[in-house]
């Protein structure tokens, strides 16, 4: 599968960053695969907080904002996680429906 792979980070500019990856067994392959891991593990986090905060209905407007920034940003991590998870699977999908002759090309 010797296609691009979005990162789970961008550039300084602000601008995705790719892999070309083979196999995705590399370094840097793994290296994304244990940030996704930790970007989906602290999204989980932000939702237990966010439930804690506005289910004990007593806040104030500064953890609010907080709270909303916290998820927005970790928001925009899951969907990039998405992102390239979802291309990859159905480049995996695509690759599979080839006959084998066009996939040993």
């Amino acid at each position: 599968m010797d296609t691009a792979r979005l990162l789970p980070w961008a550039s300084v500019e602000g601008k995705p960053c790719f892999l070309l990856a083979g196999d995705g067994t590399g370094y840097v392959s793994r290296l994304a695969d244990e940030m996704e891991a930790a970007q989906l593990t602290v999204a989980a986090g932000l939702i237990e907080e966010a439930e804690r905060v506005l289910g004990g209905r007593m806040w104030t407007p500064g953890e609010l904002h907080l709270l909303a920034v916290e998820l927005s940003e970790s928001l925009k991590c899951v969907w990039r996680v998405a992102e390239s998870r979802g291309d990859r699977l159905l480049r995996l999908e695509e690759a599979q429906e080839l006959p084998r002759s066009e996939r040993d090309e």
